[in-house]
């Protein structure tokens, strides 16, 4: 099951043509993925302060299909893969609020989990597992 995370288009998030800057888009995916951790009861502060545990981002990419624009109302679907013991990829599904017919961007962020101080692979946390169980399909 993914998780919905609503977002409205802000003027911030557009370019000077006035559609939503590419990169802005990786940002929203990852206010989603923020709020599925939330939601799923993962305390943020700790979870992104953790001295013995990180799970950075090692790819993203974004496909679009029609433009975004200022006072958009969008949907994010965020559904996360776990892909073995260190790492796990989210897809992250982009429509408008208004239409569900066609999508207007797609995107995926696969992440790691390391030891920050070694930086050496390490297993995904508990959280995480839960995390993972609950929001994939």
């Amino acid at each position: 099951m993914s998780f919905t995370y609503n977002r409205t288009v802000h003027f911030r998030d557009t370019d000077a043509a006035g559609v939503v800057y590419f990169a802005n888009v990786l940002s929203m995916c990852h206010e989603a993925y923020e709020a599925s951790l939330a939601v799923s009861g993962i305390n943020l502060k700790l979870f992104f302060t953790q001295p013995t545990v990180a799970i950075p981002i090692v790819h993203a990419s974004v496909d679009f299909f029609r433009p975004m624009f200022c006072g958009d109302e969008l949907q994010i679907y965020l559904t996360p893969q776990k892909l073995g013991d260190t790492k796990f990829e989210i897809g992250y599904h982009i429509i408008a609020a208004s239409s569900s017919e066609q999508p207007l961007a797609q995107a995926i962020t696969r992440h790691v989990c390391i030891n920050p101080t070694t930086r050496t692979k390490t297993q995904l946390p508990e959280g995480i597992i839960k995390w993972l169980s609950v929001n994939s399909n």
